[in-house]
């Protein structure tokens, strides 16, 4: 007679398991939704450059003051999947994206081959996100001078 109260026990101790762990999941994927919401640019990267038009990565990127910081769209990671500093990157080449790589990224994109230390990628923007990446990567703190201004 106490086998079934016991299974009962453990089938409410599993189903309760399952519910806190779909409620902690829908808690991620919706603090997730929300930081990508808050004041951000659409920007394609792909890391990897060795098959061409393969590895693009939808996301949302937001300047923090020295920093780009990308976020990954389809990610549970809380904070940004990359992290770029303005005086490490050097644009390398810009091109259009090739007709495969078009369906991958923002309306109207262009591609940016950037190189820093260590790392090699490629980020793919719109026009109006483009300008702004390209003046934040152009401007220099305030207090600091370029060496290409002097």
């Amino acid at each position: 007679m106490g086998a079934p109260v016991v299974w009962y026990a453990v089938i409410a101790t599993l189903l309760i398991a399952a519910l806190l762990l779909g409620l902690g999941t829908l808690l991620l994927a919706w603090r997730r939704l929300r930081q990508l919401r808050t004041g951000g640019i659409d920007v394609a990267l792909r890391a990897y450059r060795e098959e061409p038009g393969r590895g693009w990565h939808l996301g949302v990127a937001r300047y923090r003051g020295e920093e780009f910081a990308w976020y990954r769209a389809l990610s549970v990671r809380s904070g940004p999947n990359r992290v770029f500093n303005r005086g490490d990157m050097e644009i390398v080449t810009r091109r259009e994206p090739a007709m495969a790589e078009a369906y991958t990224m923002p309306v109207g994109a262009v591609v940016l081959h950037l190189s820093r230390p260590g790392d090699d990628i490629e980020v793919a923007m719109g026009p109006d996100a483009l300008t702004g990446f390209l003046s934040w990567l152009e401007s220099a703190p305030p207090g600091s001078s370029a060496p290409w201004a002097c």
